[in-house]
This record gives structure tokens, C-alpha cells and sequence, in this order.
């Protein structure tokens, strides 16, 4: 499928709190040269900033970023600030905090709910801004309960310093202990075509429900993980694509997005020609069949 003059608003809106966006965004991670963080060469600058520019050509208001992504010579945030300072009224960047890296990369303990008003501080440091739009808290292993993290995030919500809360990885009851505490705005979970899981479904539902944004990371990634999808996945996925003229990864997203209105995208990417791919992926619309094709594909290994 061409994607020359696709834009993101061909995938529909949706929002979050009172915040309108393209359910087609973008992912900062990719921007600093590696998915693995601080492992992997460092981007190159200008092309990262390119890169942002042009998603917000095409369309895009919903970019999502952290203060920890970051590699040995960039920080996702500071590129996001170079490059869209000033930032557009309609701009939603959503950030998240809980995990912890030190300066050197390392990963340290996971934060304490004392340590966040540190970590919100720094974002909104980075990104130039005097309140953030949407903060994700990330669940780490080492806490079950979210309410003590959840509950100091939505002290700086009252502040003023945070507009509205979500939450990452996470399962529906921990979504219930948050919204006991304040309202929540998007889940944020691993989620997509190459990945069975019936709670993450369980959530999707739920969210979907209650008129919450679902945002599902790593939706592109097979069940290879970084080393592509292989097997009845590549074949099937492969068959859809060329169906449409399209690639691999827009019938991922797209089938991803066709889980329900409530399903934002961010997929993530250094890569010019790959950014407008998976915007364009936005406006391409899979038949009854090949979703039930690919919906089968899903449910395999549950």
C-alpha cells in the first residue's frame, strides 16, 4: 500500500482523559539508536530529529517516551525537546516512570513512591515542560500492590504537576486498585498478533468496557522477537500483506488497531521510510476473514 499521503489521522481518534489523539503514534524508544536501551550504537542526531519532525508532518499527537530512554550519547526526551520545542497545543507526549537507570546505564532498584516526584521532575526537566500531559506508573516485578506508587503519582496530579495517570504492565487487578485511587486513562501492556495471553485480552476487554485507551507496545515484533516472526505466523502474516500490497508489519498494526476503537498504536522507529509505513498502516482495513485468519493465529499456544 503506498504511504506518501497517508497521515494519522486515517486510523480514527480516541482520548485520552480529555486529550484527542491519532490512535496511530509514536514510540520514542527506537529514537536513541537500540531497542535495549544503552546496548547498540547511538542514533545519529539529525536523523532522529528528522524523524520526529516528520511524524508530526503526518499527522501524529501522540508520542510516548521515558526519562530512562536513553543511549550513550542520546536521550529521547532531549531529542523530542530539540526537536518540537515549541510544542503544538494539540501534542499529547505521555512518559512513564517506576524503572531506574543510572547515569551510566545501568538498570538500578526499582523506585520507591518517594522517589517519583524525582522522576516526573526530570521528564518534565528534559521535555522542557511545566506539567506533563499523561504518566504511565510501570509496574516492576518487585511490587504486586500498585497503590503506594499510584497513589504518590496522583499527589503531583493534584499538584498540577501531571495532568492525567495510567499505568504499564499490569493486570486487571491492579487496574482496579489504581482507579480506587484515582482515574486511569490508558494501559499501557505487551500486547500484539505473535503473543497469546489471555489476561492481556481479559484487560483489553475490560478497558474497552470502561472507555479506556488499551496501548499495546512491541505490537510489530513476531514471535521472534527481535529476530523477526517465523513459521505459520510469517507465512500467514506474509499472505495478508501481499493481499493488500502492504508490509508484514502494517497488517500487524492494523490488526492490532482493528481490536477494538479503544487500541492506540505507538510503534517506534529511527527509520524515515519505516515511520510513514506504520503511520500509513493507520488506513489499511483487513477483511472478516483475515482477521479471523489472524485472530485464530493469536490464540495459538494459550
Amino acid at each position: 500500500m503506498t504511504s506518501q499521503t497517508i497521515t494519522a489521522d486515517a486510523a480514527g481518534t480516541w482520548k485520552l482523559g480529555d486529550l484527542p489523539v491519532h490512535r496511530i503514534g509514536f514510540g520514542a524508544m527506537r529514537l536513541t539508536g537500540s531497542a535495549a536501551f544503552h546496548l547498540g550504537t547511538p542514533s545519529d542526531r539529525e536523523r532522529s530529529i528528522a524523524v520526529l519532525r516528520g511524524a508530526v508532518e503526518l499527522g501524529v499527537n501522540h508520542i510516548d517516551t521515558a526519562a530512562f530512554y536513553f543511549s550513550s550519547l542520546r536521550s529521547a526526551n532531549e531529542l523530542i525537546n530539540s526537536a518540537l520545542a515549541p510544542y503544538a497545543d494539540d501534542l499529547v507526549i505521555v512518559t512513564k516512570v517506576g524503572p531506574y537507570r543510572d547515569y551510566s546505564g545501568e538498570w538500578g532498584t526499582s523506585a520507591r513512591p518517594d522517589q517519583l516526584r524525582g522522576h516526573v521532575e526530570e521528564n518534565l526537566r528534559q521535555l522542557g515542560r511545566d506539567h506533563l500531559d499523561v504518566v504511565n506508573l510501570r509496574r516492576m516485578p518487585k511490587y504486586d500492590s500498585i497503590a503506594e506508587h499510584f497513589g504518590a503519582l496522583a499527589e503531583l496530579r493534584d499538584a498540577g504537576l501531571i495532568r492525567h495517570l495510567g499505568i504499564s504492565n499490569v493486570g486487571a487487578r491492579h487496574l482496579a486498585e489504581a482507579q480506587a485511587i484515582a482515574p486511569v486513562v490508558c494501559v499501557q501492556n505487551q500486547y500484539g498478533l505473535h503473543r497469546p495471553d489471555p489476561e492481556a485480552d481479559e484487560l483489553l476487554r475490560i478497558c474497552g468496557e470502561q472507555g479506556i485507551a488499551f496501548v499495546p507496545f512491541f505490537a510489530i515484533a513476531g514471535n521472534g522477537a527481535e529476530r523477526g516472526p517465523a513459521g505459520d505466523e510469517a507465512e500467514v502474516v506474509d499472505a495478508v500483506a501481499r493481499a493488500h500490497g502492504a508490509t508484514p508489519a502494517q497488517v500487524r498494526l492494523s490488526w492490532t488497531l482493528q481490536q477494538g476503537p479503544h487500541v492506540l498504536a505507538i510503534p517506534g522507529t529511527g527509520n524515515p521510510d519505516h515511520l510513514a509505513e506504520n503511520v500509513a498502516a493507520g488506513a489499511l482495513r483487513l477483511t472478516a476473514e483475515e482477521m479471523a485468519r489472524l485472530d485464530a493465529l493469536h490464540r495459538q499456544g494459550e
